[in-house]
């Protein structure tokens, strides 16, 4: 099978961002939050309604559901009325909730960072750039 550039760019992306993931989910998980819980509680302030979740996170609506209820049950989130539609619920995530995700953040952060070293300055800079190009 011939291997394109695209598809080992794709994989190598992949392997770096699975790895740093694997490396600090025993951190996260120590936080009570599971890893997919942690990437869904990361977007509830831009995307505070399920559907909208499910959508960002390219993740099945019920899936995204039962990570909602165990971050409810948790008292990471919480669901209110939407001041705009009031038959409508949106999703709040609360100071417990911040705390901890921030918590999780600096521990990615820490871990990406273990990983980043192997770059020197000027590659970071680049990279960086590189994956704003891209998603810009």
């Amino acid at each position: 099978m011939h291997d394109s550039s695209a598809a080992r760019i794709w994989s190598l992306n992949h392997q770096v961002l699975t790895r740093v993931m694997n490396d600090c989910a025993p951190e996260i998980e120590a936080l009570g939050l599971e890893a997919k819980e942690f990437f869904v509680l990361g977007e509830i302030d831009d995307c505070p309604y399920p559907a909208e979740l499910a959508v960002r996170l390219v993740l099945p609506k019920p899936s995204v559901t039962v990570y909602l209820k165990n971050l409810e049950a948790k008292g990471f989130v919480r669901r209110e009325i939407d001041p705009t539609d009031l038959r409508r619920h949106r999703l709040a995530v609360t100071p417990q909730g911040l705390k901890t995700l921030d918590q999780a953040l600096e521990i990615l952060s820490a871990k990406f960072d273990e990983w980043l070293v192997r770059l020197d300055p000027n590659e970071q800079t680049e990279l960086q750039r590189l994956l704003a190009k891209l998603l810009s």
